[in-house]
Formats: C-alpha cells, structure tokens, sequence
C-alpha cells in the first residue's frame, strides 16, 4: 500500500471535526477520492446487510437501491472481489444492471464506482463511489479508492471486534442503516410461504420493485401483518 496515500487518508480520518468515526468514513471516502458522494454498504455472503454510512443524499439512495434490488456496484465488487467501474450509466458499455441504472440516474448520479473491502481472506462489503458527471476516475483517484477501502475494512473490523458474538458494533448501528425489519420479514415470509430464506428475500424484493417502494417499507407491512405475499408461482 503507498505510504504517502496511506499517510495523507489517516491523518484526515484523524481531525476531529465532531462526527463519530463510522460517518467520517464515507465523508473522507468522498473527500479524498474527489468524488460527488461515498457509501459502504457491509455484506455477508452475497446478500447486502445495509449501510455503515453515507456521504449525502444521493448516496443514501443508491445503496437503499442496491438494498432493494439486490444489484448495483457495491454488490458486484463484493461478489467479484474487483473494482466495478461504470463511467456512464445513461450510455453503458456493457449493461448491467437495468432496473439500478435508471433509479440511480434519476438520484442524480451519472457515474458509479465500486470497490470491495476485504482484510485478507475476511469480506466485509464494499465502498460505493459515485460522480453527477459521466467519466472514469484518474489514475490517482482509483489508487486513492483502493487504500480508502483498505483502510474503511480495517475501521469496520476494528469496531466490530469488541461487539458479543451475533451483536453489530454499537458504533456501526448507531451510524448505520441496517433494516433489522428486512431480516425479520424474511424469515416471516420463509415460514409462511414454507421456502428458503433467499427466496423470501426475493419475494421482498420483486413486490418492492413491482410497486415502487422501497424493500423497508414492505418489510415493515409483513412485520405489522399489514401485506402478506402470495407464494412464488413455479408454474
């Protein structure tokens, strides 16, 4: 790892400008890499477990997005343990991700970035970059990137060591966005419906999508017994 972008990311980590540690992350994230917004988004197995922090509003959408949906840049850097990078969302190269393209374009960003978060064999989630204008990042600012999701797994790590076994970190839930409800209706829907748990989750997700919300909110009809989703049709 180059000592001098090592050096210059931990010593603005280290400024204490009031905000606790997990929300300084996404905002030096943003900072340092000269980018729009930044979001870290943790991640076991191949499903998202929600957001550590975000940088501004947009990036509060684009990870709520990937929640929901179960796609985006942070989703695929964790899974391909490799940068994603999309320069231009509303022109792709190569199209991806179909329903995440068009909602994130409409929440202003033009260019996403992803990058996994990984301290040796130990997977962690990944840290989402994303710009209003269409274009790649220099080759500073993915060198940048690179260290700072270094650095972020390092943090969460750090943080989570001392929580009981089975607890998040008191300081990663209390910055983050976690939607113990989504975890709570999955295993609802997997009892009721009498399926695996991932496709309840995707049950979630396709009656989100279907209906324009987002997957909280019908998790949280579930939970309260307000919705209850028809079992998948195998016919």
């Amino acid at each position: 790892m180059p000592a001098d972008r090592l050096i210059r990311i931990l010593a603005r980590l280290a400024v204490d400008d009031g905000a606790d540690d997990a929300p300084r992350l996404c905002t030096v994230c943003a900072e340092v890499t000269s980018v729009d917004g930044a979001g870290i988004m943790l991640l076991a197995g191949d499903r998202p477990q929600g957001s550590v922090c975000t940088s501004d509003a947009t990036s509060t959408r684009i990870e709520e997005l990937q929640y929901t949906l179960g796609e985006g840049p942070c989703i695929d850097a964790h899974r391909q343990h490799a940068p994603i990078v999309e320069p231009d969302l509303a022109d792709p190269e190569t199209p991806r991700w179909t329903a995440f393209s068009l909602a994130a374009l409409a929440a202003g960003a033009r260019a996403v970035f992803g990058f996994p978060m990984s301290v040796g064999h130990t997977h962690v989630g990944a840290m989402n970059l994303y710009r209003s204008r269409p274009g790649s990042l220099s080759a500073d600012q993915h060198a940048d990137a690179l260290v700072m999701a270094d650095v972020a797994a390092r943090a969460i790590i750090s943080m989570q060591a001392g929580a009981p076994v089975g607890t998040l970190a008191s300081q990663l839930e209390a910055s983050g966005n976690f939607r113990f409800v989504v975890h709570q209706a999955t295993g609802m829907v997997a009892a009721q419906l009498d399926v695996p748990v991932d496709d309840a989750l995707l049950l979630l997700r396709a009656h989100a999508f279907a209906s324009g919300r987002n997957v909280t909110d019908v998790a949280r009809d579930v939970v309260d017994r307000r919705l209850r989703l028809d079992p998948p049709d195998h016919t």
